[in-house]
């Protein structure tokens, strides 16, 4: 089996915030992951909020479903970790 190629960190990286996962689909084996944000409109009196996508990511299903198993994973352990330090939130 091949090395895995060294990480290379990048200090200007984006960091992105989303409120939320829009959706998501399937195409040419690629899982396509919409997300969005709320956002207020200031422009009169009341400021309504609107569901505003701001960005997608795009990767092969195989590497998606890694992620989310560790995904899950790390939300369980430090879920577990909290409550075994009597947090009662995700830190």
């Amino acid at each position: 089996m091949a090395e895995k190629p060294a990480i290379i960190d990048n200090p200007q990286a984006p960091d992105v915030f989303a409120d939320g996962a829009l959706g998501w689909h399937i195409i040419g084996g690629n899982i396509k992951i919409t997300f969005e944000s709320l956002r207020a409109v200031h422009s009169g009196e009341k400021a309504p909020a609107n569901r505003v996508v701001i960005g997608r990511l795009v990767m092969p299903v195989e590497q998606a479903e890694i992620m989310a198993k560790g995904l899950l994973e790390f939300i369980a352990t430090t879920r577990a970790q909290a409550t075994k330090e009597g947090r009662a939130t995700l830190q």
